[in-house]
């Protein structure tokens, strides 16, 4: 599976993003998606994730209650918006591929995209 993310960018504080991570090949609904992000001198931190069929969806703190993750099977794309940004929502974001619990975890995930810059400006 390759994964491609797009959607980065400058934004303003409390403005909302929205990314979305397109798959190649025909086996996408049958791994779970993730979202992870990383800031500069920082670990690598799990933001989101969801089932194979979007019956299920998971959030990191940090974004719980402003986040939303989706998935069109349909279009092979996983799609995640963040509401009300602050300078913390800075970094690089990922999209992530695996077929593991927990969601939560990198190791989790077999498969991971480019990543994609936000820059959260005050």
């Amino acid at each position: 599976v390759q994964l491609q993310a797009s959607g980065g960018g400058l934004v303003q504080v409390g403005d909302s993003l929205q990314l979305s991570c397109a798959a190649s090949g025909s086996s996408f609904s049958t791994y779970y998606m993730g979202w992870f992000r990383q800031s500069p001198g920082k670990a690598r931190e799990f933001v989101a994730a969801i089932t194979r069929i979007g019956g299920a969806t998971y959030y990191g703190a940090s974004v719980k209650g402003r986040g939303t993750i989706s998935r069109d099977n349909a279009k092979n794309t996983v799609y995640l918006q963040v509401k009300t940004l602050s300078p913390e929502d800075t970094a690089v974001y990922y999209c992530a591929a695996g077929a593991r619990f927990p969601p939560g975890e990198s190791q989790s995930y077999d498969y991971w995209g480019q990543g994609t810059l936000v820059t959260v400006s005050s």
